[in-house]
């Protein structure tokens, strides 16, 4: 249909072009009527089926055609154009059988009256008998006609129709000027899908790009946390050399887990017997080297995080509901996990842009978010207290000075209130970061 209207254009343009005015006039007066329909199937089917028949329009479906009779009879063999006389005259019937189905008899009279001279002399088929049609009292059920008044055959006629107009318009030889408009209309299309794919390009480049960057931060993640694991193998030989370095109290606190031997060497006070593996299943999903991992108080859940930003809470167990499972995205790097101890509702998740999310598992959302101080910006410990509504944090700051633990740089311990959200009190401020390895032990009983 789109290339037919094309077409239309180029001969409208053609004969503006030239000047011929007349012709351009007779030119639209013809494609305003459009008898044909554009060889539109389905269009001519509605005018004789939709239109012509049940509004009793007997000059226009004659007209009709009329106008086909004589398109095939120019165009195509002797075979097709007595075919089409053959369902010309089965259309004359059918409205003469509507009209009587709907009580008209003198629409059948006048049809008789109007075209019945040209049926006798110009139609195939016999027109005799239906001449008497109109006076017989139930033409339904009279032997000679009783066929037409069945659903069957209208069925049959409207599937006729339908497959020679169709046969005939995909059997037409295309003129040159559709077969140019084909052309263009497909390279019209070739052109629209070309800028699809373009489009798609550019989409899938920018991802590309994005990907790229984002392997580069992780590797120089990596990088980092090699640099980080290096230097506290050196601070550790350090206090080998050094434990006087440490304050007392400290080496106190923690000689309840750990002996240090005159010789600086550190052991355990027992050995335990050998782990035998029992079960072992594998959580696919992280994109990157998982960097911390706690079980839930109930022990029902696992939560995770990744060098890739993000947290996921998992289900191990088959028999426990998996509603709670959920991957949690907070854009940097995750250095600190805690499950709150009493309703196992609650996650805290301690990031290295001086955030703590806390993130329910029932809703699937954050539902705080807190912020420490500029100058501890990267959380590196969260513990949740067994008896109150409260958590304590550690936070840590990249420090700078001349000497080995200027460098190391401070941190500080700040407790939180769980129902309030808001800082209680800060239990250590400024304090070398060093330590937070013995004070964490410290928050691990809290």
């Amino acid at each position: 249909m789109e290339k037919m209207h094309y077409a239309e254009e180029l001969v409208r343009e053609f004969l503006v072009f030239r000047g011929f005015t007349n012709t351009l006039e007779a030119y639209e007066t013809e494609l305003r009527t459009d008898v044909g329909k554009g060889f539109q199937v389905d269009k001519i089917l509605d005018l004789i089926f939709s239109l012509y028949v049940p509004k009793f329009q007997i000059d226009k479906l004659v007209a009709l055609l009329g106008f086909f009779k004589h398109y095939l009879s120019s165009s195509f063999e002797t075979t097709l154009v007595s075919t089409f006389s053959k369902l010309e005259a089965s259309l004359l019937r059918f409205y003469v059988v509507h009209a009587l189905q709907s009580n008209r008899r003198d629409k059948v009279v006048e049809f008789f009256t109007v075209h019945g001279p040209d049926l006798l002399q110009s139609s195939q088929e016999d027109w005799t008998q239906w001449f008497a049609i109109p006076y017989v009292k139930n033409p339904q059920l009279d032997p000679e006609f009783r066929i037409f008044f069945s659903k069957e055959w209208y069925q049959a006629l409207h599937l006729s129709v339908r497959n020679f107009f169709s046969e005939i318009f995909n059997a037409t030889r295309l003129p040159a000027l559709l077969k140019i408009s084909s052309e263009m209309n497909a390279t019209s299309l070739l052109k629209r899908d070309i800028t699809q794919l373009n489009i798609k390009l550019s989409e899938l480049q920018a991802l590309l790009n994005e990907k790229e960057t984002q392997l580069r931060q992780f590797k120089s993640m990596e990088g980092n946390i090699s640099s980080s694991s290096n230097l506290h193998e050196e601070s550790t030989h350090m206090s080998k050399d050094s434990p006087e370095t440490f304050p007392q109290e400290v080496q106190t606190e923690i000689g309840q887990d750990l002996v240090v031997e005159n010789d600086g060497d550190v052991s355990r006070e027992e050995d335990f017997d050998e782990v035998n593996v029992e079960h072992q299943e594998t959580f696919l999903g992280h994109t990157s080297p998982i960097s911390r991992c706690r079980f839930s108080a109930s022990g029902n859940n696992i939560a995770s995080a990744s060098l890739d930003g993000t947290a996921r809470i998992w289900t191990y167990d088959a028999s426990t509901p998996a509603s709670r499972n959920a991957t949690i995205y907070c854009g940097t790097e995750i250095l600190s996990l805690d499950w709150e101890c009493k309703s196992d509702r609650l996650l805290l998740i301690g990031t290295s842009d001086a955030c703590i999310k806390a993130w329910n598992v029932d809703a699937k959302r954050v539902v705080c978010d807190l912020n420490t101080t500029e100058a501890f910006p990267s959380v590196l410990d969260i513990k949740c207290s067994p008896v109150e509504p409260i958590f304590v944090s550690a936070a840590a700051s990249g420090g700078s000075g001349s000497n080995y633990f200027d460098n190391l740089g401070f941190a500080s311990l700040t407790v939180w209130n769980m129902k309030t959200w808001k800082a209680m009190f800060f239990l250590l401020e400024k304090i070398h970061q060093q330590l937070l390895l013995y004070v964490s032990i410290t928050m691990g009983r809290f």
